[in-house]
């Protein structure tokens, strides 16, 4: 093997080991970003209603919140790792701006997080319910200044500003302003929390479906279920206006991406169409058996009709993204975003006929898109990743001048040993999280009020609160 190939080898043993390890990080994030606020807007309710039943789904998912949290702080650690190992001229170029704005992360978000989450976990008997409630609502906020700083940093490589270059070739900050909030920042971190969001409602509303479907009248999976679909319902269509504003955003910052994930290889100056499925093809630069929509590219892309879209050909092949790997992986996250989009109206439309909680095919239809907030992150994650290559801060540094000078037989072992790790650690740890969604949340109406949270944490319901406790505003 030549010395190039050999290089090259190493940079893409190097690519995937990281693809996986971040792909096995960001569910993780994705879970309990959402799960921490479900927490706390549970919370809420009990102590607006002193109603039992939020508190019993709280302690369900507070549980398994905490199994997922730990998950997501190791994968993040592991991750992190990489940058000094395999991506040393990275982390050296770009460190003076990516550096602090990792460092603000684990100061305002990580902190924040681990510093309430054992009054979360552990204190309601000790501190009161409401300082209880400020350490819950305090976790949720630290998840979100973590997504936050991360989309950040994520951004300013997809989209750098306020930035200099020194006389070493690294990346300097001049105006932090711009940095932080570069274009694309604030598409990608209001979609990345929407995901987060819509991620756990289907968690729930699946867990809270399989409960309903073995025991209609389970007051905890109602709850668990009545929630999800109302966020389905509001957030998913929400989520494909977000959508289509941040393609806007991508279409004028990274035009080659879009064209990957339109699957265009020609310019197509009187309206182009829509590539609802094809086989893109780099060899021959055609995407064969398109099956396409005329005109309706360009009315997504430009809002015109006879819209000019740009194709592949318009940048040299080494500038080009893998384009069948956007192009597939983007159309799967759509596919799962409209599929959301469907079974949220559904549940609306079966809560206005008061058949919401007897509908066994749509609690079945909710079991099965359980995993798809998993599954959508995944595939939009590889979308945006892939689509930026071959720049790991677009346009001006490339994958190949960010490596570390590493054999490929080195970074080929640590791959299989991060591989073999992670199936055995994060696949107990998945087994164990299933094995406690399995669990049925503990009715309401147990009549156990002795040991319920609010004798525990002093508080005994009164004849006016025994009247609120009946009531279920999430429902």
């Amino acid at each position: 093997m030549s010395d190039l190939a050999a290089v090259d080898s190493a940079i893409t043993l190097a690519r995937f080991q990281f693809a996986f390890t971040v792909s096995a990080h960001i569910i993780f994030p994705a879970f309990t970003i959402g799960l921490a606020s479900y927490l706390a807007v549970l919370e809420g309710l009990w102590l607006w209603t002193r109603n039992d039943r939020y508190m019993r789904v709280f302690d369900y998912w507070k549980t398994i919140f905490a199994v997922v949290f730990g998950m997501g702080v190791v994968s993040g650690i592991v991750m992190s790792y990489q940058f000094g190992t395999n991506w040393s001229v990275f982390s050296d170029k770009t460190g003076p701006i990516l550096g602090p704005l990792m460092g603000y992360e684990v100061l305002s978000a990580f902190f924040l997080e681990a510093g309430f989450l054992g009054i979360m976990l552990f204190g309601l008997t000790r501190v009161g319910p409401r300082l209880h409630f400020f350490a819950t609502l305090m976790v949720a906020v630290g998840t979100l200044f973590s997504a936050f700083w991360i989309l950040s940093a994520n951004s300013w490589m997809h989209t750098p500003a306020g930035y200099g270059i020194n006389e070493v070739g690294q990346f300097v900050p001049t105006d932090w302003w711009a940095a932080i909030f570069n274009p694309s920042f604030p598409y990608r971190f209001v979609h990345m929390v929407m995901a987060a969001y819509l991620t756990t409602a289907f968690v729930v509303g699946g867990v809270g479906a399989w409960h309903l479907l073995r025991d209609s009248r389970d007051e905890g999976a109602r709850i668990m279920f009545s929630m999800a679909m109302w966020m389905a319902l509001i957030v998913a269509p929400l989520q494909v206006v977000a959508g289509d504003l941040h393609g806007l955003n991508t279409l004028e910052h990274q035009p080659a991406k879009i064209a990957a994930m339109e699957g265009h290889w020609e310019e197509t100056i009187e309206g182009a169409p829509l590539i609802l499925f094809g086989l893109p093809n780099d060899e021959t630069e055609t995407t064969d058996y398109a099956i396409e929509i005329p005109h309706l590219g360009s009315l997504i892309l430009t809002h015109e009709w006879n819209g000019t879209v740009n194709g592949l050909k318009a940048w040299p092949k080494e500038e080009r993204p893998l384009s069948a790997i956007v192009f597939w992986s983007f159309r799967i996250m759509v596919a799962l975003g409209f599929a959301m989009v469907g079974l949220g109206l559904w549940s609306g439309l079966q809560r206005l006929r008061g058949r919401l909680y007897d509908s066994p095919w749509l609690q079945r239809a909710a079991v099965a898109m359980g995993p798809a907030g998993f599954a959508a992150v995944l595939a939009g994650w590889i979308t945006t990743e892939v689509g930026r290559q071959p720049y790991t801060v677009y346009g001006l540094l490339t994958t190949a001048q960010s490596a570390s000078p590493l054999e490929a037989p080195a970074v080929a072992t640590s791959l299989v040993a991060f591989i073999v790790v992670y199936f055995a650690v994060f696949g107990a740890g998945t087994f164990y999280v299933l094995r406690l969604m399995a669990k049925p949340p503990r009715s309401g109406d147990s009549g156990e009020e002795d040991s319920g949270p609010s004798r525990a944490a002093g508080i005994v319901p009164g004849p006016a609160m025994a009247g609120r406790h009946r009531s279920h505003p999430a429902e």
